[in-house]
């Protein structure tokens, strides 16, 4: 499953247009969620691709979330997103991007208390039954709705959160200034309109600014990239470091994964050097840069 970010602002700070310059996609009608790829560019995934004569090339992606607002039942979209990225508004003269993020930071902390006063109410009718269990959980969610009510986030709480609670407060959020003094958002929007080759040149040969917001991102999550390389395909994946070959045969395909026999492993240069690739179990650790076949039988 592809990695999810979600984009939240206060109104008029460019999130719909950091979308649209993110995943070269349509954002069609206001008022709507939208949702679209953004590519991770990596020149080892070229490199590879020559190097085997691939006739489709498929970079990195990650999955990204706009939603129209910031009340809690909208910013509730965003609960299974890996990170969040806050647009600030930092080119109308009228706005503090510094007051917007604190302001964006209650606007989450208020969706997270909604949303665990919501499990509470129902949770609360489940433990008239009489179940331990659900009356213990009854009893931590109050008290977590307590920890809420005194201005702490999620984060702060001490104890186990429950799965089902997905909280806002404890995703990691990645600032993005809109302005002279951040990334020009409506310029890359512009930018996207156009080829590669012609928005490298506009740019005068340098790289978009949207590629720091990628790198963040990437630092953030902490991922790495493998590859898989072939004639058909030549194709970059993500996963989080400390990820195995089985958690990268399951990125590829379900059945890869349930099926998993043994990794062939090879170091990018290595690969593109004519090396020799080893066999490794589902347990081997993927390292960034690490090209592999998976085999398998289902």
């Amino acid at each position: 499953m592809a990695l999810e970010i979600g984009i939240v602002g206060l109104p008029s700070s460019g999130k719909t247009t950091l979308f649209r310059a993110l995943t070269h996609a349509e954002a069609t009608g206001s008022g709507k969620e939208h949702v679209g790829m953004a590519q991770i560019a990596d020149e080892r995934l070229d490199a590879l691709a020559k190097n085997v004569g691939a006739r489709k090339v498929t970079p990195a992606a990650v999955r990204v979330v706009d939603v129209p607002g910031t009340g809690p039942q909208l910013l509730g979209n965003l609960r299974q997103v890996d990170a969040l990225l806050v647009v600030l508004d930092g080119f109308s003269g009228t706005c503090v991007p510094s007051d917007d993020l604190e302001t964006l930071k209650l606007e989450l902390l208020v969706a997270d208390r909604d949303h665990v006063e919501k499990r509470l109410e129902r949770v609360a009718k489940q433990a008239k039954s009489g179940d331990a269990k659900v009356r213990a959980e009854a009893a931590e969610l109050e008290r977590l709705l307590a920890h809420v009510d005194a201005g702490h986030a999620l984060s702060e709480w001490d104890g186990e959160l429950s799965s089902e609670l997905d909280p806002l407060t404890t995703k990691p959020l990645i600032s993005i200034v809109n302005g002279p003094d951040g990334i020009d958002l409506q310029l890359e929007s512009e930018l996207a309109d156009l080829s590669d080759e012609e928005a490298a040149e506009f740019r005068g040969g340098g790289e978009s600014a949207l590629g720091e917001v990628v790198r963040r991102l990437v630092e953030t999550l902490d991922l790495i990239t493998f590859f898989t390389a072939g004639e058909k395909e030549t194709r970059a994946w993500t996963l989080r470091r400390g990820e195995t070959a089985l958690d990268a045969a399951a990125t590829i395909h379900s059945d890869i994964a349930r099926g998993f026999i043994r990794a062939e492993v090879t170091r990018t240069a290595e690969f593109l050097a004519g090396g020799q690739a080893r066999l490794e179990g589902k347990n081997y650790v993927v390292e960034d840069g690490d090209v592999l076949n998976i085999r398998f039988n289902v």
